[in-house]
């Protein structure tokens, strides 16, 4: 039986974990897309990313594109004669001549139970907004953001101590396996493609330089959410008076017993917690610190970091 002719677009490592698992199935693609080597590192020297990194040693063919718009990359896209592209996490658009080339179309593995974050970072905005339980969707691509419809989903826990780095290996793990467990029934046509319902749908925005501050004026909870879906990178900082940036790795919101300073954003007598907004109950609140690292240091126990710089 003749192998199915596939490519395989993505870049980061959340998207490498399906690569390999794809080829492990015993169906390599015949090329890989993903996006250009960036600068990286002291020198800056370009490096590729690790999806490229891995294609290439494995003997894979690579195509780093700065866009797919041109009518060459087009028809070289054309001249795979593709039965069918899986991409995750690619980070380019895909124009109408991608998708429909390939004999199966496009799917994509997303990192969550759509219609739920439509958007570039479902993992960390289900963190932030506390959700229970997340997950995979494989959906067949259209022109739209993360609007195809939906092929076949796997749901993922989220634990309360789960960070953006522990859910992002999870949520890895469970799309190599939901991929591979419905390829062949995909190629053959036999998955039945469900219109995503627009109840509930919602927009995981990309990350900003905002995402890694603290608004102390926010409550503790909405606080120690937002440092776990940031840790371990890129991590909110906390600017000391010395200039110094101190990453917080791990928080964990408090109740505030004795009055707190009139201002947020101020050190409570313990050294390690700072004042928040009110709760849902107008109780005062506080985020005490539990895991930090200092410019230039390793991550350490926050009161490990206070014994050697006291308040």
């Amino acid at each position: 039986m003749t192998k199915p002719l596939l490519a395989f677009m993505g870049t980061p490592a959340f998207a490498l974990t399906a690569l390999q698992a794809l080829v492990a199935a015993g169906h390599p693609p015949v090329a890989v897309y993903s996006q250009p080597p960036r600068p990286a590192g002291r020198g800056q020297r370009l490096q590729p990313c690790p999806v490229h990194a891995w294609a290439e040693a494995q003997g894979l063919t690579v195509h780093t594109p700065v866009s797919l718009k041109s009518a060459t990359e087009q028809d070289s896209w054309r001249a795979l004669n593709l039965d069918g592209a899986i991409v995750a996490a690619y980070g380019l658009l895909l124009p109408p001549a991608i998708l429909q080339a390939p004999h199966h179309g496009c799917v994509n593995l997303h990192a969550s139970l759509l219609p739920r974050w439509r958007g570039a970072a479902p993992i960390h905005r289900a963190l932030m907004a506390g959700d229970r339980e997340t997950g995979i969707t494989l959906m067949q691509m259209d022109a739209g953001l993360d609007t195809g419809a939906m092929l076949a989903t796997r749901s993922v826990a989220i634990s309360d101590s789960d960070t953006g780095g522990s859910l992002h290996d999870k949520l890895a793990a469970a799309a190599a396996s939901l991929l591979t467990d419905n390829l062949a029934a995909w190629l053959a046509g036999s998955l039945v493609a469900t219109p995503q319902p627009e109840q509930g749908a919602c927009y995981a925005a990309k990350l900003t330089k905002a995402d890694q501050q603290l608004d102390w004026h926010q409550p503790a909870a909405v606080l120690a959410r937002q440092v776990r879906a940031m840790a371990p990178r890129p991590g909110v900082g906390l600017l000391l008076p010395d200039g110094k940036l101190l990453k917080i790795l791990a928080a964990e919101a408090v109740s505030v017993v004795d009055s707190p300073p009139a201002d947020a954003g101020q050190w409570l007598a313990d050294g390690l917690s700072l004042t928040c907004g009110a709760d849902a109950d107008g109780m005062p609140t506080a985020l005490r610190l539990t895991t930090v690292q200092p410019a230039g240091k390793n991550p350490m126990p926050a009161s490990d970091w206070r014994r050697g710089n006291p308040l």
